[in-house]
């Protein structure tokens, strides 16, 4: 079983910053790929950005990739996502996910199969 643990949300004001980790546990995978995710209130869950863990590909959202940024640290097995320029509309709890994936040259963008418990984003206008 893998764990995966989220935090750093929380509330900021429009056009502010937050950067949120995920920190995996158990039984990882170097083959895998890492994405985040988000749920608004009354929304679908949808696509943020992914990782690939051995190679670092990367894929965003298109409304998301010239704001937020997604790194990882295989040494402690931790994935971030820097979130800069905040929206209202942002808001949303922000999963992390990952999944098994051998093309570490590309990037999966469903198909996530471990899930964290979330972090809640809150930008304010």
């Amino acid at each position: 079983q893998v764990q995966l643990v989220e935090s750093g949300g929380g509330l900021v004001q429009a056009g502010g910053s937050l950067r949120l980790s995920c920190a995996a546990s158990g039984r990882t995978f170097t083959r895998s790929a890492m994405g985040w995710f988000r749920q608004a209130p009354g929304k679908e869950r949808e696509f943020v950005a992914a990782i690939t863990w051995s190679v670092g590909s990367t894929a965003y959202a298109d409304s998301m990739k010239s704001r937020f940024t997604i790194s990882r640290d295989n040494a402690k097995n931790t994935v971030n996502l820097q979130m800069n320029s905040l929206k209202p509309e942002d808001t949303a709890v922000y999963y992390c996910a990952t999944r098994l994936w051998d093309f570490q040259g590309s990037v999966p963008l469903s198909g996530y199969g471990y899930w964290g418990q979330g972090t809640q984003v809150t930008v304010s206008s």
